[in-house]
């Protein structure tokens, strides 16, 4: 038993829903759960209709019409025949999305983007069945938010572990009996009154992760447009290097500090089990890629996180007395208020500095009721550099024509926050 992820840059267009039907045909004969997410930008555009439907910022309908139009179009190319069940199919949900943005909110933003954004995973993965059987790879279509299980915590689902693995032994591990392929969704949840859930951005990953668990998978295999795990993102390095095996250890670390090639909670359900995760290009699926298993091998080449638009928020005591544990009760408190995640924090005597994505809205309320206990001060527009396996020679590079406000080392880590000098 594997299991396949393929990203929303697999199944952007008609040609990329090809493709995926072409890499199945190599692995014939084996049983692949196939988890799929939204296609190419659509989970930004559906997030983009709930904004316009909570907060009335533009208009819905129109937004849901070019969302339509962009799934159709795609269909079009894929189904020639305009009698195609898949039609119908694809106007019932869209319907639905139509009837959800008609009526008036009625909980919070976070509720009703889990109701809205999660149907572009439901959409692409319908599409990509229906062609997948047009083409002769028989599947089975299934509804992961039945399998998979969470809390009612709304962009965020906590997964039972133990709820989940039962509904997948008793729902899922028979499908396999008459299919070789089962397609899904990834990213998405169901609590138990039925309403959906979120994994996390782009939590497709674990969704692979979570289903390998309970299948107690051979292997998992992402793919995606880049040809393994590279030491950097190329959208910011122009000279990356392939990562060609990684420990669970140093992959959980730089999922944890940034990297985006793997979602962060991805490796943990694995490591558990000790399934090792593959990461393959699309492109070229015969290729090596990149290996993540049970290990001691060290990483021998530096690699890099890069994160803009980050804001450095530094907290004192009003009084300037120490900050001690009922003081960091109280700032932590709040940024799980808030739902902020903190990507470095540094502690000294009478202040605390954290380094967070800069959410405007979110930082805008946080320090407004952090005033209320402390003096606070902030930077934004900066950037946060994490270096594994760091030299002093890659630092003085990285570091050319910055200012570093603020940096923490450790054996193997280095991160610092940054800003561009201004030239005089």
């Amino acid at each position: 038993m594997q299991v396949f992820k393929f990203g929303g840059a697999s199944v952007k267009d008609a040609e990329g829903v090809k493709n995926v039907a072409e890499v199945l045909k190599q692995f014939q004969g084996s049983k692949i759960c196939v988890v799929v997410s939204a296609m190419g930008k659509t989970t930004n555009s559906l997030e983009r209709l709930t904004k316009a439907y909570f907060y009335k910022a533009e208009d819905a309908e129109s937004l849901l019409e070019g969302i339509k139009k962009y799934h159709f179009d795609i269909c079009k190319q894929l189904f020639t025949l305009p009698s195609h069940p898949i039609y119908t199919e694809l106007e019932n949900t869209f319907v639905e999305l139509h009837w959800a943005i008609e009526d008036e909110p009625t909980q919070g933003f976070d509720f009703e983007y889990d109701q809205i954004v999660s149907m572009g995973e439901i959409i692409s993965t319908k599409i990509v069945s229906a062609y997948l059987n047009d083409a002769g790879i028989k599947n089975k279509w299934m509804d992961v938010r039945s399998l998979i299980q969470t809390d009612n915590t709304y962009r965020e689902g906590k997964v039972d572990f133990d709820l989940t693995e039962t509904l997948v032994n008793k729902e899922l591990t028979p499908v396999f009996d008459t299919h070789d392929i089962m397609v899904t969704q990834g990213f998405i949840g169901g609590t138990s009154e039925n309403f959906t859930t979120t994994l996390g951005r782009e939590g497709s990953d674990y969704t692979a992760s979570i289903l390998a668990y309970c299948l107690t998978a051979s292997n998992v295999t992402i793919w995606k447009d880049v040809p393994g795990v590279l030491n950097a993102d190329p959208k910011w390095f122009a000279r990356t290097k392939k990562i060609d095996e990684l420990s669970y250890h140093d992959a959980i670390e730089l999922t944890y500090y940034g990297a985006t090639v793997i979602h962060p909670k991805t490796i943990k359900p694995l490591q558990n089990k000790n399934i090792p995760l593959y990461v393959k290009s699309f492109l070229e699926p015969k290729g090596e890629g990149t290996v993540i298993r049970d290990g001691e091998k060290r990483l021998n080449i530096p690699s890099y996180i890069f994160k803009v638009d980050q804001v450095l928020v530094s907290i004192q005591p009003k009084d300037f007395s120490f900050i001690a544990e009922d003081n960091l009760s109280d700032i932590f408190e709040l940024f799980s208020k808030h739902a902020i995640k903190i990507n470095l924090m540094q502690l000294s005597a009478i202040s605390f500095s954290v380094c967070c994505d800069h959410d405007a809205d979110k930082i805008k309320t946080l320090v407004e009721e952090l005033q209320e206990q402390f003096k606070v001060l902030y930077n934004s527009g900066l950037e946060l550099m994490t270096v594994r396996y760091y030299t002093q020679d890659t630092i003085d590079t990285l570091t050319a024509n910055k200012i570093i406000l603020l940096e923490q080392r450790s054996r193997f880590t280095v991160q610092m926050v940054m800003k561009n000098e201004i030239a005089e």
